[in-house]
Order: C-alpha cells, then sequence, then structure tokens
C-alpha cells in the first residue's frame, strides 16, 4: 500500500479499526473480505446511532430550552427578567428607544474606542474613583489582562483566589493556558479569605483576587472591616489587590459604602454590565493610567480591540442609569422574599431539608438548596409557570462536588419585577410549586 493510500484508509469511518481486527482474525480460507465488509457495516452502523443519539440530545435541549423561554415570557408574574430572555425584535426596539436618553445619537459611531466607548470609560471610572478605565468586550478577557499585566509588575506570577472564583470555575484554566499564571488558594471555606488565611499562605504571591460577591459561594460577602484586613494582610505580603467586580455594582448596601470608597481599597477592579445592569455585553477594567494603558495593549493582542462597540456600550450606559439608582431596592426587597421562602419551607413538613443562603442575602441574589433530583425540580418550576403564569424559580442544577449528594440549588434573583410580590405571594408560589413537585 502506497503512503497516501495508507492514508486515506486511516482517516475512514471508525470501521477501519475493526477491518484491521477483522483482517488479522482471517483463518485462511477467504473470509478476510468478508469479516471486513461486516467490521465496516457495523462500525458505520455504531457511528450513526451515535450522530443520531447526539443529534436527538441537542434536539432535545433546544426543544427545552424553546419551553422554557415561552413559559417565562408567558409569566405575568416573576421575580426577575433576564435581557436573554426576549426577543430580537424587542431587545433592539427597546434599546433604539432608549438610547437618546444617555447619549446625543446625531454624533458619529465610534472606531476602536472612541466615541460613546470612551464615554463609558470615563463615566466608570469616575464611578469607581479611578483615573482611567477601559472597555472590554469580556470580562473574562479584561480579568485575564489585569492579572496579567499586574504579574509583570510585581515580578510574581501567582494569583491568591478562591477556589470558586470565576477564574477557577468558569474559565477553562484560561489564566495558566493563555497568561501562564499560577493561583493559590487562602481557603476553601465557602466564603471570601480571612486575614490570617491570606498571611497563612506558605508561598508568596503577587496579587490577590478578591470577587465581590463571591457567586458560587451564594453571592457571599465579608463584613466591611473583615474586608479592609483582608487587603491591609496582601499589603503586608508586597501584594497588590485586583478586585473581580462583575457584581460589584449591588455591594454598597451591604457594605455601607458609596462604590468608590469599596473600589479603592484595590489596585484595579473590573465590572459588568449584562449581569445586573441588564446590558447586552462587556465589561470595564479601571485603575492606574499606566495599568490601564498597558491593558489596552494587551487588549489589542487578545483580540479585544473590535471595530464598532457602540450597542454594548450604549446598553451599558442605560443599565448605569436606570438599574443602577434602583439596586438598592432590589438589595432589601431580596431579604424579603429570601425570609418568605425560608418560613414557607420551614412550615412544609413534607420537605425534609432545605437551606436558603445566605439568610438574609447579602445582594439582590441568593441561593436555594433543595433534595430533590433536577428533573422534577425543573419540571414543577416550569409546570408552575405555564399552568398559573407565576415563576417562582428559573433553573435548578445538581449541587456538584461541592454540595452533598441528591442535593440540587438555584439561584434566585430580585429585580423591577419582583419588587409588587408581598411575603405571602412568595408562600404562596412556593406551596404550589412544591405540590407539583410532590406529583413528581
Amino acid at each position: 500500500m502506497t503512503e497516501n493510500a495508507e492514508y486515506v484508509e486511516n482517516v475512514r469511518s471508525t470501521g477501519a479499526v475493526a477491518r484491521a481486527d477483522a483482517t488479522k482474525r482471517t483463518d485462511g480460507t477467504g473470509t478476510t473480505k468478508d469479516a471486513a465488509r461486516k467490521a465496516e457495516t457495523t462500525g458505520r452502523a455504531d457511528a450513526t446511532e451515535r450522530k443520531d443519539a447526539t443529534d436527538a440530545t441537542e434536539k432535545s435541549e433546544q426543544e427545552e430550552r424553546r419551553r422554557r423561554l415561552a413559559a417565562w415570557r408567558a409569566s405575568e408574574r416573576v421575580l426577575w427578567r433576564g435581557s436573554a430572555d426576549g426577543r430580537l425584535g424587542e431587545q433592539l426596539a427597546a434599546l433604539a428607544a432608549a438610547a437618546g436618553e444617555v447619549h446625543d445619537l446625531d454624533e458619529a459611531v465610534d472606531i476602536y474606542g472612541d466615541g460613546v466607548v470612551a464615554e463609558l470609560e470615563g463615566r466608570v471610572a469616575a464611578l469607581l474613583g479611578f483615573p482611567a478605565a477601559a472597555f472590554f468586550p469580556t470580562g473574562t478577557m479584561a480579568q485575564q489582562v489585569a492579572l496579567r499585566c499586574w504579574a509583570g509588575r510585581t515580578g510574581n506570577h501567582t494569583v491568591a483566589l478562591h477556589p470558586l472564583a470565576h477564574p477557577e470555575v468558569h474559565e477553562r484554566g484560561a489564566l495558566g493556558a493563555v497568561s501562564g499564571l499560577r493561583t493559590v488558594h487562602p481557603t476553601r471555606e465557602r466564603r471570601l479569605p480571612t486575614a490570617d488565611e491570606v498571611r497563612g499562605l506558605d508561598e508568596p504571591f503577587g496579587t490577590l483576587m478578591l470577587e465581590l460577591p463571591l457567586r458560587d459561594a451564594g453571592f457571599v460577602l465579608p463584613q466591611w472591616d473583615e474586608l479592609v484586613e483582608v487587603v491591609e494582610a496582601a499589603r503586608e505580603m508586597d501584594a497588590v489587590v485586583h478586585v473581580d467586580g462583575a457584581r460589584l455594582w449591588e455591594c454598597a448596601p451591604h457594605f455601607g459604602r458609596e462604590l468608590d470608597e469599596i473600589a479603592g481599597l484595590a489596585d484595579s477592579v473590573y465590572v459588568s454590565f449584562y449581569k445586573s445592569l441588564g446590558g447586552l455585553s462587556g465589561a470595564v477594567l479601571a485603575g492606574p493610567e499606566s495599568l490601564v494603558a498597558e491593558a489596552r495593549a494587551w487588549r489589542h493582542r487578545y483580540g479585544g480591540q473590535l471595530f464598532q462597540q457602540y450597542p454594548a456600550a450604549l446598553s451599558a450606559l442605560i443599565g448605569l442609569e436606570r438599574e443602577l439608582p434602583r439596586l438598592p431596592s432590589y438589595v432589601a426587597h431580596a431579604k424579603t422574599v429570601a425570609a418568605a421562602l425560608a418560613a414557607g419551607l420551614a412550615d412544609d413538613r413534607g420537605v425534609p431539608w432545605f437551606r436558603v443562603h445566605p439568610e438574609p442575602p447579602h445582594t439582590h441574589q441568593f441561593q436555594v438548596w433543595l433534595p430533590y433530583e433536577a428533573d422534577v425540580l425543573n419540571e414543577a418550576a416550569l409546570r408552575q409557570a405555564e399552568e398559573t403564569g407565576v415563576t417562582l424559580f428559573r433553573r435548578w442544577f445538581p449541587a456538584g462536588p461541592e454540595g452533598p449528594p441528591g442535593v440540587c440549588v438555584t439561584e434566585v434573583t430580585l429585580s423591577s419585577a419582583g419588587l409588587s410580590w408581598t411575603a405571602e405571594d412568595v408562600r404562596t408560589a412556593l406551596a404550589e410549586f412544591l405540590s407539583r413537585v410532590r406529583a413528581g
């Protein structure tokens, strides 16, 4: 067999390996070809079955997503509506209607970060009390660039952070794979590290990264004095402090401080626009002028210097104008909703165990844990939305390695849509949800 023919043979369907095995098993009576044909047919059939199974799974997931969106959109009562729930035409119309309230639409569109993008950068820098800020298409990119820049400046490529922090859980190891950074964990407790835990690290680190709030631990925050002490501990160890502030906007009520005072504890801060503010996408990295200038260079290298970004920038400005002032009311009412859920679950003798965490919530988001399978909980939540027009819970997920077996968790978010809910409304909706859980 020529080299080219051998290559072609090797890249055929999965039956190739089976044919080779069949050839080895020939009994010398002329059955080699028959065995190879049979193996090839079997291999093709197996590959077809696998493809059909994959297609069926993807189709099922798409159908389930369409069902969820339809139920959430049709619900008259919800605690929160996500921007991703809307239809394309609705979202475009809403953006066009509100854009003129936050920016002069007679101005030219942005090109490579000027115009409305530069205005957004200046607005955020002022809000957070930093001299400069740079817009990034994603928070993942902004944060990786920030940590990379600090590593170069400190000479230490080790980042101390929580094992549940976003770079460790949701970025596929990008800090190491893309930026050559390594991480250490001051604590494994489901909270931010203490000052003593930071001091107790047995190796030096260049940057302490604090995610405020720590989402995967339940949107938890430390007390203000504890946060100050942690920052001081990092400084004692000659480290800089970077804040993952994807949800920093809603932290002010818990700390009892303005945003610039909170951000001022850190050397740099990243904030997101699509999570709490309802923007389309995008993030800003704020910090010293020299750091932000370097970050812009790395943003270009990472492929983040986009030609035009005005839809995302406009939606961010709208979020700052509309949603940011409302966040304290969301945080306050989340406490009412969480307390009503906890009381209703405690009074229901049919629920063997539950957890509302944290109680009370530190922001306008918190977790609810229940000892049922995800399929059962998700079906109950969807049926409630479809049958009553009330969406109390959205999606449930297995607790995973960090949680007990047989337990699922959901995240509850409170926004303007949920401000009209009374404690009794919550308890009534909870009872209807639990009745569907029991019905299976």
